[in-house]
This record gives structure tokens, sequence and C-alpha cells, in this order.
């Protein structure tokens, strides 16, 4: 249960909150819980039951798949405001949960137990039209990553995402692992691939750390 001062401070980051009528928000506030989540905790691994969905108001949780390799492959992350569409699917399907979701940043979470998920969903039109918008939302991002898995050169992959991590920060802290578990590749492979990177200019490569030399070189390298 949430009190009054709880409930406006989730309904910054959950903005059909504010939209939301009486009724609703009585319920909101008696099934709604807080939960504190550490980072590297595992909030769901491949084959649980989902009990209850997690609304994250702060963090970042990473969903990803893992295959007989033991290689990893990034579906989608969320955080402020979002939530799992997998989870809402298995709440929904009434089925298992298929994929490996991990904190990545300490989050705040607001937990919606899965009866009361499923009955809001039947009852209210403005929680229907959120969980709905929240499916198009992830099964876009998911449709990129099939998109770029299948039909992409890993070294164009590799360099659009040593691109978009240096916008934000350069050096960047990242690891060869890292990078393979992201793309769905090996260590090995992304080895190789920053190897010709280096060579010619575009980033210079140390322990955990890439910096990028040549933007432009390494953005001609992202288009093919």
């Amino acid at each position: 249960m949430i009190d009054s001062a709880q409930f406006d401070l989730i309904a910054q980051s959950i903005p059909i909150l504010q939209q939301a009528d009486s009724a609703f928000v009585r319920e909101f506030k008696q099934a709604a819980f807080f939960a504190r989540i550490p980072s590297g905790h595992d909030v769901f691994l491949e084959g649980d039951r989902v009990e209850a969905i997690a609304l994250i108001i702060s963090g970042v949780v990473r969903v990803y798949k893992v295959g007989e390799t033991g290689r990893e492959i990034t579906l989608y992350r969320f955080g402020n405001g979002s939530s799992c569409i997998l989870s809402a699917n298995a709440i929904l399907s009434q089925k298992t949960f298929p994929a490996i979701a991990t904190v990545e940043q300490d989050a705040e979470a607001v937990m919606i137990p899965a009866v009361t998920f499923r009955d809001w969903v039947r009852r209210y039109d403005l929680w229907r039209e959120f969980v709905f918008d929240l499916l198009s939302q992830r099964l876009s991002t998911v449709m990129e990553v099939i998109d770029e898995v299948a039909f992409h050169r890993m070294d164009r992959r590799v360099a659009s995402l040593i691109l978009k991590q240096a916008n934000v920060q350069n050096p960047l802290k990242i690891t060869h692992q890292e990078i393979a578990a992201e793309l769905g590749s090996s260590r090995e492979v992304i080895s190789r691939l920053l190897e010709d990177f280096v060579s010619d200019g575009s980033i210079r490569s140390g322990r955990g750390l890439i910096e990028v030399l040549d933007f432009e070189l390494l953005k001609s390298r992202s288009l093919g």
C-alpha cells in the first residue's frame, strides 16, 4: 500500500496516473507497493512465474536472452516511468518469463500484483491504453534488434554502439565482453573488429575503456 505523497511522486514518472479517476487512484494506492532493487539483481530468470509487474521510477533494467552457446543479446532496457513488455505479456497470457531481466542501475519500482494487473486491463480503459502503448513501443525496439541481427554486419553494429555511447561520454567505460553481450556476438569477434578500428585511427582501446578519436571515420564505418 502507498500513501498520497508516494502516489504524487509516482505520478510524476507515470503521467497517466495524473489522468486517473478517483476509483482507480484508490485501488492503485491499495494494491501497489514500493520495492528497491539493487544493481546486479535478477528481477526475473527465464522460466519464472511473474507474480507482479514492476513500474520503474528510477534506475535501469536490462532484458536479454542467453543462447545455448552462452552468448547474450540485449532485447531492450526500460527505466523511468516504464515497464517490461515480457512481464506484461507473461501476466496476461499466464505463461512464464521467456528471458532474463537484470537491474543495471539501482532501481526503485512500484510493484503491481499480477491478478490486479489483469483486472485493471479488463476494467479500466486508461490502464489498458497504457499497457498497449507500452507493448507497441517495446515491440518496435525488439523489431529493430531483429533487423540489426539479421541484416546488418557486425562491424557496423559495433561502430554504431560505440558512437551512441561516446556521444554521451568519451572515453566510454565498456569491455569487449560487454559489447559482445549487448550485440549477441563473441568477445573474440568484437576484439578483432576493435583492432581494425584501432588500426584505422578511429578509436583508442585500453583495459575497459574505448575512446573515439575520429567520429566521422567511425560514423562512416557504421554506415558500411
